[in-house]
């Protein structure tokens, strides 16, 4: 099937931290896309290519602005339940709320239920793609696998890792979790538009046999994907000292088990040393930025401007966490990276956001090949966006859309700062639209 677009578009070529804008920001204001079976055909200003596609369907989004789909880079689905839970920072959270909650994620029909609406959410927010957490039961991954097989989404996703210092309920031997990954590897691995995660909580809630257990699948699986948190919260951070002595900093317990790759991606990273960061970047790892959960947490402030420093430049994706994070919403979580960034006395740019959320995250998912941007052969996941979604946006701005960069800069700020998934018109996955925003 081969269909036409017709709107503003934005995406990145490279990136915005160190290129300038007027070499990676690509702004259409009419332009045209052309779609056939799932992938991107063509892509340019509608002068050009209207008369090549003169007699294809074509539909018009009059001042819409649209953007390749949203890509968290980290959040639990498990969480959905939970978000929104008071009082406490992470280690108590885990213990209050998160493990009892995961505990009911061995029965089937709760799982699929809530992969379900989380699937949902993530289309209604603009999200394409997401690298997601599962439980230690490995039903949670098949319901999950199977609802976004379903939606033919992209998808990174694994069973959680752990051994240790949690509920007995949430826990699993090495050798356990071990011929569990492999079966459910074997099987989801690859399948439609899915891959795999092995997903080792953290060094808290994994023994050394554990975290060994993972690099030896990854040495036999080599293209799945290492998910894991880092240097969240200075409590954990103590903590992994005393369960190992041996490492100097929290990066050389993984790197200890060949954990630290070109396909791990460490969420949050807020307390890291230059040494580990230099590190990271040197391993071609990613770091999953969560600016709504550390605050809502209490954890921290991330240094994106270190992380992404021409010194040490560290791939960076954003993720909305949940539940810990406060919103499905990539918008809103780019407005409190924003903020994150401001009270580190430094700017995040409205491009640079929209970076993070497409090109920026797939790079960090080392998916730019597939998704990111509407570069010719990838895949056809893209949001179409109204500006002034809500009164407030419209009123704040009723010009018409931007007609150079900086117009469109002022403009996209706006978003980020007043936006939510009230501003997401509809979404397309692989060229067919699987959400419309209600009239």
């Amino acid at each position: 099937m081969k269909y036409t677009i017709r709107g503003s578009f934005l995406d990145f070529t490279g990136d915005p931290f160190f290129v300038p804008q007027q070499e990676c920001v690509r702004y259409i204001k009419d332009g045209l896309l052309a779609v056939e079976n799932g992938k991107i055909l063509d892509f340019g200003d509608y002068s050009k290519l209207q008369s090549k596609y003169r007699g294809i369907e074509e539909t018009h989004y009059p001042g819409k602005l649209i953007t390749p789909g949203f890509i968290d880079a980290h959040v639990h689905y498990p969480q959905t339940k939970i978000i929104a839970s008071y009082g406490e920072q992470l280690l108590t959270w885990l213990k209050q709320y998160v493990y009892p909650e995961e505990e009911k994620f061995n029965d089937k029909e709760y799982a699929g239920e809530v992969a379900s609406f989380f699937l949902e959410e993530l289309l209604r927010n603009g999200t394409t793609t997401a690298l997601v957490l599962a439980t230690t039961h490995p039903v949670s991954v098949e319901v999950f696998f199977e609802a976004a097989l379903k939606r033919n989404m992209r998808m990174v996703a694994g069973k959680m890792m752990m051994d240790r210092n949690a509920a007995e309920e949430v826990l699993e031997n090495p050798g356990q979790s071990r011929k569990v990954c492999e079966q459910l590897i074997e099987k989801w691995h690859g399948k439609g538009r899915l891959s795999y995660a092995l997903t080792p909580r953290f060094a808290i809630s994994c023994t050394p046999e554990m975290l060994k257990v993972v690099g030896e699948i990854k040495k036999e699986y080599h293209d799945v994907y290492i998910h894991t948190h880092l240097a969240e919260n200075k409590e954990e951070i103590k903590k992994v000292r005393e369960l190992f002595p041996r490492s100097n900093d929290y990066l050389e317990v993984y790197e200890r088990f060949s954990l630290v790759t070109d396909r791990s991606i460490f969420a949050h990273g807020i307390y890291l040393s230059d040494s580990e960061l230099e590190r990271l970047s040197r391993a071609g790892a990613a770091i999953a930025s969560c600016p709504t959960s550390n605050l809502f947490l209490g954890s921290g402030l991330f240094k994106m401007s270190k992380a992404k420093s021409r010194e040490i430049h560290v791939k960076v994706g954003i993720g909305t966490d949940v539940g810990a994070g406060t919103s499905f919403s990539m918008l809103k979580t780019l407005h409190e990276a924003y903020k994150v960034a401001a009270l580190n006395e430094k700017k995040l740019s409205p491009f640079q956001a929209f970076y993070l959320a497409t090109l920026g995250g797939a790079r960090s998912l080392s998916l730019d090949d597939k998704i990111g941007n509407f570069d010719v052969g990838k895949e056809a996941d893209f949001v179409v966006l109204d500006l002034a979604a809500t009164p407030l946006m419209k009123f704040r701005d009723q010009n018409a859309l931007a007609g150079s960069l900086p117009q469109l800069a002022e403009k996209l700020f706006a978003t980020v700062v007043l936006g939510d998934d009230r501003a997401v018109t509809s979404v397309f996955i692989m060229g067919k639209e699987l959400y419309k925003r209600p009239s």
